[in-house]
């Protein structure tokens, strides 16, 4: 039985601040979670109804941690969706670990991503385009925020997002530097080379003054109507589609 302490613990961590406090997070609905169940995170604790524990996925069956049945109507009220009608999992969250670059991969850098929503895309986008490494500003949004891990379809198991000081990290590189920007070289033009990273601004206001400083490239998306921006995570799409032709 789920009781009041272990629903109000598992509801916290929907919340940043308690989520790092534990180094929890949670994983809500049926792929996601098998998903996750698959990866190198650890789980903990698995709250499921009747039907998803019935099911035969490997995974599941041999999950050696807990697991608690509960009614629908009581996983919808303790996760973040109302549609999640199946599990919800609670997971140890990974170290804020750096990692290198090699000189034959592509390397996303966010600057400023601040909607979880366009995180999440962005990551599953990566794990499309076989992108393994994010470097994310400081002030990015929370990879283990439930609408990022929701939005990424379990991509966040296969994609390392670090988080540091980008002033700081990029003089540090000695691989081409991409900017995704209003003005600069014509994306169906450009030769990307072996490797790399690629910046992508914030939502509103693009790459940083700063952030700028580092670039060694510039790249644009051309326009032909009269839109007056594209989204963050559709920019990306289409800059990764283009690297990888």
């Amino acid at each position: 039985m789920l009781s009041k302490a272990r629903f109000k613990y598992v509801k916290s961590l929907q919340i940043k601040k308690y989520r790092e406090a534990e180094q929890r997070f949670t994983v809500e609905g049926a792929k996601s979670v098998l998903e996750l169940l698959q990866s190198d995170f650890h789980t903990e604790l698995l709250i499921g109804t009747t039907e998803f524990f019935s099911r035969s996925d490997s995974a599941l069956t041999s999950f050696p941690g807990e697991r608690m049945e509960v009614k629908s109507d009581v996983l919808a009220s303790l996760g973040s969706f109302k549609t999640n009608d199946t599990v919800l999992a609670v997971a140890r969250m990974k170290g804020n670990e750096i990692f290198t670059v090699s000189a034959d991969e592509f390397a996303l850098v966010l600057d400023d991503i601040r909607d979880p929503g366009n995180l999440g895309t962005i990551i599953r986008i990566a794990d499309w385009y076989g992108i393994t490494k994010i470097i994310a500003s400081n002030e990015s949004t929370d990879f283990y925020n439930p609408k990022t891990l929701h939005a990424s379809m379990g991509s966040f198991t296969r994609v390392s997002v670090f988080y540091t000081a980008l002033t700081g990290y990029l003089p540090t590189i000695t691989l081409p530097v991409w900017g995704a920007c209003m003005e600069g070289e014509d994306v169906h033009q450009v030769q990307w080379g072996n490797g790399g990273l690629l910046v992508i601004g914030n939502e509103a206001h693009g790459i940083s003054g700063d952030v700028m400083q580092h670039l060694t490239h510039r790249v644009t998306i051309p326009r032909y109507g009269k839109a007056e921006s594209l989204n963050a995570a559709i920019a990306t799409a289409i800059l990764c589609d283009n690297l990888r032709r």
